[in-house]
């Protein structure tokens, strides 16, 4: 995941990968049930300034020397290359030849029409490779790449493309909300003609209006949770809008007090509605897309109680849905018991497993895994200290 934003200084635009790490870890007993293990999250969340992911200059084609990378910034990466080849070599600086050898190219994406979108996504994961993926909200969606690293090939030649929007589109025809990054390395310099290690990830916005707080829908954002073994990964929380079209303002009446109406705000118009957590970054259990919990109802529907004692004391619980799964993800949605042996998965199938959501701030959660025994916190990234930082 990174994040992009426009170096007024360098006249720039620059994307930065968002890295989280946790501060503290361990574990201590719940006081509730001393069998239940609750976990320590302290995260740190930064931006990897070092080197850019994404780096736009005006010029629209660099090659920097030392640490940074060489970066190809055209939308038509077939034209960008032809004037590659017409350069002479000589023109090239030699300190290039022995800089990084890391190199990148942005190009532009073909918004996919919605039959064709929803048609690739219907089969299940990996969706035929549409981002971002079904669980995403998007107005539209792009054709990406399939997963892996090319061990070799030469930037010469361009990949023979299974279909028009595999291609680069006119920067008419392009996507304003997804992009790819094709990555490689050049020993030696580009005047060897070969690259190691090519791969093309696909990038796409979020929505703002996702990630943005509101009264009545305050979990919405950009969240990292603790995974464990798998260290931090980032979260959408998302909450949908009502569909019964009730979201109409709440008015006061003239005899209720402060604290009247706030309780009455909390429970008519905050704890009500779907509450859905969809991974931004993955693991080998549960990829990037999909959903890692979902509480049905925050309301009456799915209330369980407030909680007795700390670090929970009087916190609202709620019944949740935790997605689980074995290495290999393959979106199995099965219930057979008979993939499972001693409390764990002995095959690669997916499922949903009983959980509670812990509301504990509009800015922390916690989730109680039921059948594992462990509760694990989530907590907000604010985004705009993030950029500023």
């Amino acid at each position: 995941m990174i994040a992009v934003q426009y170096d007024q200084r360098k006249g720039a635009i620059e994307g930065y990968q968002i890295l989280a790490i946790r501060a503290r870890d361990g574990s201590e007993p719940w006081l509730a049930d001393a069998e239940v293990h609750v976990h320590h999250f302290e995260p740190k969340v930064k931006l990897h300034r070092d080197k850019p992911v994404v780096e736009l200059k005006p010029t629209g084609q660099m090659f920097r020397k030392g640490k940074h990378m060489r970066s190809l910034s055209f939308g038509n990466t077939i034209r960008g290359l032809e004037h590659l080849l017409q350069e002479p070599v000589l023109n090239f600086d030699a300190n290039l030849l022995f800089s990084d050898p890391r190199c990148s190219e942005v190009i532009l994406a073909r918004p996919l029409p919605p039959v064709l979108a929803n048609g690739r996504m219907a089969g299940g994961f990996p969706y035929g490779y549409v981002w971002p993926p079904v669980a995403v909200p998007a107005s539209h969606r792009v054709l990406g790449e399939a997963p892996g690293v090319l061990p070799i090939s030469n930037h010469r030649l361009m990949p023979i493309s299974s279909g028009d929007y595999y291609t680069p589109p006119p920067p008419s025809e392009a996507s304003d909300q997804a992009f790819k990054v094709r990555r490689w390395m050049e020993p030696g310099g580009s005047v060897m003609g070969v690259r190691l290690g090519e791969e093309t990830v696909t990038f796409s916005t979020l929505n703002p209006y996702l990630y943005t707080p509101t009264k009545e829908r305050p979990y919405r954002g950009i969240w990292v949770g603790d995974y464990s073994g798998h260290g931090c990964e980032f979260l959408l929380v998302h909450q949908p809008d009502s569909e019964s079209g009730d979201d109409h303002p709440l008015e006061r009446s003239d005899d209720e007090s402060d604290e009247d109406y706030e309780k009455r705000f909390l429970r008519e118009k905050v704890y009500k509605g779907r509450l859905e957590a969809i991974k931004l970054t993955g693991d080998p259990n549960v990829p990037r897309g999909e959903h890692t919990f979902i509480a049905e109802d925050l309301g009456e529907g799915g209330f369980i109680g407030n909680s007795d004692g700390p670090p929970f004391d009087g916190c609202r619980v709620v019944k949740s849905r935790g997605h689980i799964a074995a290495m290999g993800f393959r979106n199995g949605k099965s219930d057979d018991c008979t993939a499972w042996r001693d409390g764990l998965l002995t095959a690669a199938v997916d499922k949903f497993m009983e959980s509670q959501l812990i509301l504990i701030s509009n800015d922390r959660l916690a989730q109680y895994w039921v059948g594992f025994g462990h509760i694990s916190f989530f907590e907000r990234v604010d985004i705009d200290k993030l950029v500023g930082s």
